[in-house]
């Protein structure tokens, strides 16, 4: 083993969506997220792993990730693209049938008059001033975007990672007032939203992050573990340093691990001095700075030479990673590199 592994246990993925699914009521449909390439994991097996355990609507951030999974999945499931109906967008959105969530009069002209007819999605802001449609604008153009038979009008949640704050109630009021009496589908809510309870929940809810082990999900299966070979281990004397910068000096006679792995792999460099990577059950201390490809971590205090040590595992989730790096699990997943050779379980 030459190169860095990425777990990914499918069986977990699709045990997640069935617990996020179970969360709502039976009219709700539980639909699946899978931009950033599968949040890092491979979008094309994580969409049809998913497909298999029942879901038949997806959602991607942009047309070109749209493409990829409607290759991947054939003619039959829904595949909506968050970033709606851009320009250079319409032979792709028509030859590959997919459904862009308009987010604003321009997209919503463009639309209408390039494909008129093909199934299209509105995106309404309800508070977070990122994508979407303000009330001012959804007013003026309602009734005809009604007309024309939207697929799904939905919004997004700025705080539904924490359960208490009045934004989330906001937003709700928000999105009801635009769209209460109106004889279509709505969505709000991604993971987060979810977790809020049945208010919501409306008629389709997109899980993202909890399919794939991260938080605020609390009860997800791990689905990604990341392995790492060491390359090499050498005897370190007391006062002598390893890696860029001197930034490790060691206190004791070590034992120091160099393994493949680095930035260049997504591995963040602000865990430098501060992460651990686990050999089977047991803590080792990653020591030094993260440099491209390679990782130093002190291995004394193991009875033998390890073969490889992991980063991401059942002992340290993504989220517990992101603690030391100063982030949030998204990044750690979707920041992983190309290298890694993907096996994948189920």
């Amino acid at each position: 083993m030459g190169t860095s592994v990425l777990h990914i246990d499918l069986n977990a993925l699709r045990d997640n969506w069935r617990a996020l699914d179970a969360l709502s009521a039976p009219h709700v449909e539980t639909a699946a997220v899978v931009k950033a390439n599968g949040y890092g994991i491979g979008s094309a097996k994580a969409a049809r792993a998913l497909q298999k355990a029942g879901v038949k609507t997806f959602f991607v951030a942009a047309v070109e990730e749209g493409v990829t999974l409607r290759e991947a999945l054939g003619p039959d499931p829904e595949i909506c693209i968050f970033g709606g109906h851009m320009a250079g967008d319409t032979d792709m959105i028509a030859d590959m049938h997919l459904t862009p969530m308009l987010n604003s009069l321009e997209q919503t002209t463009r639309h209408f008059e390039a494909l008129a007819g093909h199934p299209f999605g509105i995106q309404l802001d309800s508070g977070m001033n990122r994508l979407g449609m303000e009330p001012a604008e959804w007013d003026a153009i309602k009734e005809i975007v009604i007309q024309a038979g939207p697929r799904l009008v939905m919004s997004h949640l700025a705080c539904a990672d924490e359960p208490d704050h009045p934004m989330n109630a906001q937003q709700l009021a928000s999105f009801r007032d635009m769209t209460d009496g109106l004889p279509v589908r709505r969505a709000l809510s991604a993971t987060g939203g979810i977790l809020l309870g049945a208010d919501y929940h409306f008629d389709l809810v997109r899980p993202g992050i909890g399919l794939y082990g991260g938080l605020p999900f609390e009860d997800a299966k791990p689905v990604v573990r990341v392995e790492c070979p060491v390359i090499q281990i050498r005897d370190v004397a007391t006062g002598e340093t390893a890696g860029y910068g001197n930034a490790w000096t060691a206190e004791r006679p070590s034992r120091i691990a160099t393994i493949a792995a680095g930035y260049a792999d997504g591995i963040l460099r602000a865990i430098s001095n501060n992460a651990v990577l686990f050999e089977g059950d047991t803590p080792c201390p990653l020591v030094g700075r993260v440099s491209m490809d390679l990782i130093t971590v002190d291995v004394t205090h193991l009875p033998h030479a390890p073969r490889s040590l992991d980063l991401i595992c059942a002992h340290q989730t993504v989220d517990e990673l992101a603690l030391n790096a100063d982030t949030i699990g998204y990044e750690i997943l979707t920041s992983l590199g190309g290298r890694y050779a993907r096996r994948y379980i189920g």
